[in-house]
């Protein structure tokens, strides 16, 4: 659902604007119709919550992020001025049952952890006519990898300090029936800056209650620090693990594991699981931390390490005899480079994301009405077919088929509203780019079809970062590939395209975006699900 609690940025709120939910209960049929028909229905997201304004009892100051559901916002507790960080997700954005569900969800999971230093503690959740609020204690401290980087030196030892706290939180949540599905270092925050502060998980947007022995299907998740049965659409809590190892493979060395220029190339990797112990600085690494690496990117979900084995591996209950020698500068350059692209492409994303959640999903709709001949809220592929044939979405009958296959993962036959509109934003972003154009335009403020060092200086100082030009000048010499002193939108696309697809900016995009390469994956023998 977005990053609860950002370092705080000097950006003035905006206001929540007012909002209508269309499409309720998965089971439902006619709330399904009505969805398709575009007929406006406010819903309670939340049952059991107060249903006051949260400004009578807040005061909401300035933005700290954006995710594509919410904005998170410094808030001001009016009887004990405690500074806190409010999540506020607009009811506007909530535009199918599965976007309502990921809210109760997220809420559910975090009412039922127990407290814990090294998760963000939910103050309270209340909701309004215009949107839900997640109010949280707030991180100051900044994200994980920037805050590595800020060191003067980074070791072993600091790295299996964070790896410690990444596997208490997963154990805690495997313990009490939760898996996270959704590690990544973005979603780790230090609570303030003081070189002791600890390190909290802060998104639970993407968790899920499971029972011992249940298996998932739904692709979700970041490429880079995806498991390879989740691809495989058969997966438990083992996933999370094995992406607590993929952050652990970047903090000793400064890349991911599993890399490549499309993510197609990344799934593939993923699957292949080849892990590279030759580049620097493996050479000097120590033989506990390839080892524990190696048991938690271990391919087959049943021989990997448990959180509890990964806590009790020798690399890390003796982690205060873990080599103390500097890494390098190489590994702290490239988390520097990591970390600096991320943000980058977090703001372009975010604009994306802005772009599609508000205008393109009102045309989904209409569509959606259209192609519903018999207007049960429901599309059958026969409905669907002819539909795409008659709106002319330029695709191969057999990339319709693909993915209507890949949307489809139930086998029903049917599209609901909610898998409609991940197809749908699918089809589009296939037919053309011009999304990344509108975030292209974002940046380039004077219209020149450049974007200039001053232009990406003033937005990323948008987002409160301190050291606004020298990142400028970073992201510069990476993305400025003919070294002219300016960004073309070639060169944009290029860097927004690397290593991962910049269209998972729509959490509905990702879903089907990942089930459509799940299949992809089957048909060219990269997943064979007949030696499972």
């Amino acid at each position: 659902m977005g990053n609860c609690c950002r370092s705080p940025a000097a950006v003035a709120r905006e206001d929540v604007k007012s909002s209508n939910y269309s499409g309720h209960d998965h089971n439902n049929r006619k709330d399904k119709a009505n969805a398709g028909n575009g007929k406006k229905a406010s819903i309670a997201v939340l049952t059991d919550v107060s249903k006051e304004n949260i400004e009578e009892k807040y005061m909401l100051d300035r933005e700290l992020g954006r995710g594509e559901f919410g904005v998170t916002y410094l808030c001001i507790d009016r009887s004990s001025r405690e500074l806190l960080a409010c999540k506020s997700i607009s009811k506007r954005k909530l535009r199918t049952a599965v976007d309502v569900d990921d809210v109760r969800r997220e809420v559910a999971i975090m009412k039922h952890l127990p407290e814990n230093s090294s998760i963000v503690t939910l103050r309270e959740a209340c909701e309004d006519e215009n949107a839900v609020h997640l109010v949280m204690e707030l991180c100051e401290g900044g994200e994980l990898f920037d805050r590595i980087v800020a060191r003067g030196h980074y070791t072993e030892r600091a790295a299996a300090a964070v790896t410690r706290t990444i596997v208490e939180v997963v154990q805690l949540c495997h313990k009490h029936g939760v898996i996270h599905r959704d590690l990544k270092p973005e979603n780790f925050l230090f609570a303030n800056k003081k070189e002791n502060s600890p390190l909290k998980a802060i998104d639970f947007g993407l968790s899920i209650f499971f029972k011992p022995g249940e298996r998932f299907s739904e692709i979700v998740g970041s490429p880079y620090y995806m498991a390879p049965e989740v691809l495989k659409r058969n997966y438990g809590p083992e996933i999370d693990i094995w992406s607590a190892g993929v952050i652990l493979y970047i903090l000793l060395c400064g890349v991911p594991p599993f890399w490549a220029e499309s993510e197609q190339g990344v799934a593939q990797a993923i699957l292949r699981g080849v892990i590279d112990f030759k580049r620097e600085p493996w050479p000097s690494v120590s033989e506990g931390a390839k080892s524990l690496v190696k048991q938690m990117l271990e391919p087959d979900p049943k021989l990997r390490l448990t959180a509890k084995q990964v806590l009790e591996h020798p690399w890390l209950t003796n982690a205060k005899k873990a080599p103390n020698v500097p890494l390098g500068d190489v590994v702290k350059a490239r988390l520097k480079q990591f970390s600096l692209m991320n943000r980058f492409k977090r703001k372009a994303l975010r604009v994306i994301a802005d772009f599609l959640s508000n205008e393109e999903v009102e045309d989904i709709k209409e569509m959606f009405k259209k192609i519903d001949t018999d207007d049960d809220g429901i599309v059958t592929i026969q409905e669907l077919k002819t539909g795409l044939q008659k709106y002319n979405t330029q695709l191969a009958e057999s990339e319709v088929q693909l993915l209507i296959e890949a949307v489809d993962t139930n086998g029903k036959g049917t599209l609901d509203y909610g898998e409609f509109v991940a197809i749908s934003l699918h089809l589009k972003k296939m037919a053309n780019d011009e999304h990344l154009h509108k975030a292209f335009s974002y940046f380039d403020k004077d219209g020149n079809g450049f974007i200039e060092p001053q232009e990406l200086h003033d937005a990323l100082m948008e987002d409160g970062d301190a050291d606004g030009a020298n990142v400028a000048n970073d992201i510069f010499q990476e993305v400025d590939t003919d070294k002219d002193g300016k960004i073309s939108y070639e060169e944009f696309a290029a860097m927004m395209k690397t290593g991962t697809d910049w269209r998972k900016a729509s959490r509905h995009y990702s879903r089907g975006r990942f089930n459509s390469l799940s299949v992809k994956l089957m048909k060219d023998g990269s997943i064979n699900l007949g030696n499972e």
